[in-house]
């Protein structure tokens, strides 16, 4: 081989070889040991190189005369390559943790949602509901109220002496009348009954209870007082129904009559 093919080991490194003389030193170095000797210690220059632009490589050339500058251009492009893989190292590991911490968090966002082994999730609260609120409400018609609808004939009666108010209902059953009925304007503290006075037979107590202090459907407890009974008297059997005060001594007197 001539001296030149041997010198175009730095140009084809440096790939500043034409296409056709790369293919001829490529047949030349398949067949030189010294050639590929000196390629490969060239790789680390062709490394050094592969990074210097034009403009710096316009400077080496000028300094090829001055030993001393050509080292401090030299110095100066190696601190400059050191930054910019510094530079390039800070990038990978930023991008290394941000990618990390994607990962942990689909990691988490995918397995978080089941709960451990053994261990029992919590059930899920449901809505809030908003708080029932109630107003005031008008006196009640009859007893059952808030139910359905009384059955029965409804009879309303006010004493003008006590001023005790009621509401009866007569409901017909095959064992006799079921009476249903509420009281307001009761005072208390006593002891009631209800009585029923037939046509023609004696009177019948059918219900008795006690009063409290407030009493029923008054200012201290505006709710009135709803209770049902019992007679084997029929309607058409009935000529009243009277509700009595009783006292100590076991006399009664009318707080309320309903005439039939």
């Amino acid at each position: 081989m001539s001296r030149p093919d041997h010198m175009d080991v730095a140009a084809y490194a440096l790939g500043v070889l034409d296409e056709q003389d790369t293919e001829r030193f490529e047949e030349h170095l398949a067949t030189c040991w010294a050639c590929a000797a000196e390629l490969e210690t060239m790789v680390p220059v062709v490394g050094l190189l592969s990074d210097i632009d034009g403009e710096t490589m316009m400077a080496m050339e000028q300094t090829a005369t001055d030993p001393a500058l050509l080292n401090r251009t030299l110095g100066a492009v190696r601190a400059d390559r050191r930054r910019t893989r510094f530079r390039q190292m800070l990038a990978t590991a930023a991008a290394v943790v941000v990618f990390g911490g994607l990962t942990g968090y689909g990691f988490v966002s995918v397995t978080g949602n089941d709960p451990a082994p053994g261990v029992l999730a919590d059930s899920t609260p449901s809505a809030p509901t908003d708080p029932q609120t109630s107003g005031p409400t008008a006196p009640p018609s009859g007893p059952g109220v808030g139910g359905t609808e009384e059955e029965g004939d409804q009879l309303d009666a006010t004493d003008p002496t006590t001023g005790v108010q009621t509401t009866v209902f007569l409901v017909k059953r095959d064992y006799g009348t079921r009476i249903n009925f509420s009281l307001r304007k009761l005072p208390g503290p006593r002891t009631c009954r209800l009585v029923v006075l037939r046509k023609n037979a004696d009177p019948e107590v059918i219900s008795t209870w006690s009063v409290p202090d407030g009493g029923y459907g008054t200012n201290a407890r505006p709710q009135g007082l709803e209770l049902s009974a019992t007679t084997s008297a029929v309607v058409s059997d009935i000529k009243q129904l009277q509700v009595q005060s009783v006292d100590a001594n076991g006399v009664a007197s009318p707080l309320v009559t309903v005439p039939m």
